[in-house]
Formats: structure tokens, C-alpha cells, sequence
């Protein structure tokens, strides 16, 4: 195996995925493991590196590696300050060194995105935005990063002005797995698209009854014999539907592109064309390495 002329490292709360960047910028070789950060101690990092990049290092000189995510989180290998928003989504603040013990590396930690009033944090997507305004750099208009916590972040002039982070995946999650109804729901996660569209327009015209819809489901299933599979469209739709009325001023008459994985993608370019806005997905699927890339590039320039 070549040698890496650097590291691009992506160390998310459960998974750590790393690239080897060759001189000329290629792609040497991807790897990945289950070693994220919420499995780890400070002192267990470097060994977790070093299990999937040993043999990627050159013995005769050191490499740099770049990392962004959770491994500067607080809990992380040594926390990466956050950069106070409007700032440009790569390097708004300088990165952090972490400490190791290895002389074949050098390891630096992407800060992450912080604002005021409201408060909030991002850690890891900000790289995402990075590798997205690599490819547009003109681009004015809305990013919404679905997942777990979705963000929906407002970027212009190469900066991000401002974000906003919704806790709806977490929340399906822990309604699906400890509330009442997941004796409602479908246990392979199949929802059915009439029910989500239909529950979509009540959570976005009637936020304020989120409670009272959420626990309509199981009578629902009790007594109207509602599907699992629609019971959790019902309760996807609840939830996005909430989300997208308390988003409003991110995407309506914007120009949107969502960067997600596929479903998830879908389901949000779906929910906006039928509340009458419009979005588009990413086209390029490696936004974090692209970001890293152009993060690299800036602090070599």
C-alpha cells in the first residue's frame, strides 16, 4: 500500500471513516470502523486511528490528519472550540492539535458551528456544507441535513448565517422504541405513503395539537384496526410535518438542497413539494470528504 500523503478522517458518534489522499489529491484508499466516538475514551483514540491507517503511514516522516466530527466533541480526544456563526463552514476557527504519542502523525480536529439566540451547535455537518459550496460556491439559499438531528442551515456569500437543529429522528427513535405507541408501529419500518402524506398536513397546519395527534395512533390501532405500516407513516408524518411549520422561514421561497441519505432525502423533498415549496438532493455523496479536502487546501494555501 502507497503511502498517504495525508489523512482525511470523518469521526462520527458511532463510526470513524477515513480516506488516504495521495500527493496529486486522489483517493488512495477508504476505510471505516465501528470505533465512534461514544464508544471511546480520550486515551483510546489514537489506537483506534491507528488500527485502520498503520500501515497508510509513511515510517520516514509524518503525516497530517484531519478530522472533523465528534472526536472534538467535549466527550471526544480533545474538544475543538466552536466557531460563532456567520463564518465560512471550513476553518472559521483555527484546529485544534490533539495529542498523541505516535511521531508518524499529526492530528488536527475541525472546530465546529456555534450561534446565539437562539443557541445552538453543529459538529460535523459544517464540513458537509464545506464539501457542498466546493462544488457551489455561489449558492444562496437553504442546506437541510436530515437525520437524527436535522439541521437546517441558512448559507450565503460562502458563509453560514445562521441554523437551526430539530431533534425529529431522535424523537420517532424514542417514541418508537419506549412511548406506547410501538405496539402500534410497524417493526420493519415500513410506512405507508398515503398515511404520511395525510398526517404531514395535519402536523404542519396544527403544530400546536402535536401531543394529542401523537396519541390518536394507538386508539387508532385499538379500535379502527389502523395498519402498523400506516400507523408509522402516521406518526413520520406528525413529526415532519411539525418540523417543516416551525422551519418555514428556512425553505419556503428558497432554493433548498437537501444532503441526507437516500430515504431520508426523499422523504424531505417529498414533504416540502406537497406543503407547495421545492428542493433538490445533493448530487455529490462524498460532501465530507470534499469539505475536508477544501479545509486542507485553505490551510495550505
Amino acid at each position: 500500500m502507497q503511502a498517504a500523503d495525508w489523512i482525511a478522517a470523518d469521526w462520527g458518534t458511532s463510526n470513524l471513516r477515513l480516506w488516504a489522499i495521495g500527493p496529486e489529491g486522489e483517493v488512495l484508499a477508504e476505510r471505516s470502523s465501528a470505533d465512534g466516538m461514544g464508544g471511546l475514551t480520550p486515551d483510546q483514540f489514537e489506537p483506534a486511528l491507528l488500527r485502520l491507517a498503520d500501515d497508510l503511514l509513511a515510517p520516514d516522516r509524518v503525516t497530517p490528519v484531519l478530522i472533523c466530527g465528534m472526536a472534538g466533541a467535549k466527550q471526544g480526544w480533545i474538544e475543538a472550540p466552536y466557531a460563532q456563526v456567520p463564518c465560512p463552514p471550513a476553518f472559521g476557527g483555527a484546529p485544534v492539535v490533539a495529542p498523541t504519542g505516535d511521531a508518524r502523525i499529526s492530528v488536527r480536529i475541525m472546530p465546529g458551528l456555534c450561534q446565539s439566540g437562539p443557541a445552538d451547535v453543529m459538529r460535523g455537518e459544517e464540513t458537509q456544507i464545506a464539501g457542498f459550496l466546493a462544488d457551489e460556491p455561489d449558492f444562496d439559499g437553504t442546506l437541510c441535513l436530515p437525520g437524527t438531528h436535522t439541521k437546517w442551515v441558512r448559507v450565503a456569500g460562502g458563509q453560514v448565517l445562521n441554523f437551526r437543529t430539530a431533534m425529529t429522528g431522535e424523537i420517532f427513535a424514542l417514541i418508537g422504541q419506549h412511548s406506547v405507541l410501538r405496539h402500534s408501529l410497524a417493526t420493519d419500518g415500513e410506512a405507508d405513503e398515503g398515511a404520511f402524506f395525510a398526517a404531514l398536513a395535519t402536523g404542519f397546519a396544527e403544530p400546536a395539537a402535536i401531543g394529542m395527534e401523537l396519541f390518536s395512533i394507538r386508539p387508532a390501532s385499538l379500535l379502527e384496526g389502523l395498519a402498523p405500516a400506516s400507523a408509522t407513516g402516521r406518526l413520520s408524518g406528525l413529526l415532519i410535518g411539525t418540523e417543516l411549520a416551525g422551519a418555514q422561514d428556512f425553505w419556503q421561497n428558497r432554493d433548498v438542497v437537501v444532503v441526507g441519505s437516500p430515504r431520508l432525502t426523499r422523504r424531505y423533498i417529498a414533504a416540502m413539494e406537497r406543503l407547495g415549496g421545492s428542493a433538490r438532493a445533493a448530487t455529490n455523496p462524498e460532501l465530507a470528504l470534499s469539505g475536508l479536502i477544501a479545509a486542507h487546501q485553505l490551510e495550505q494555501a
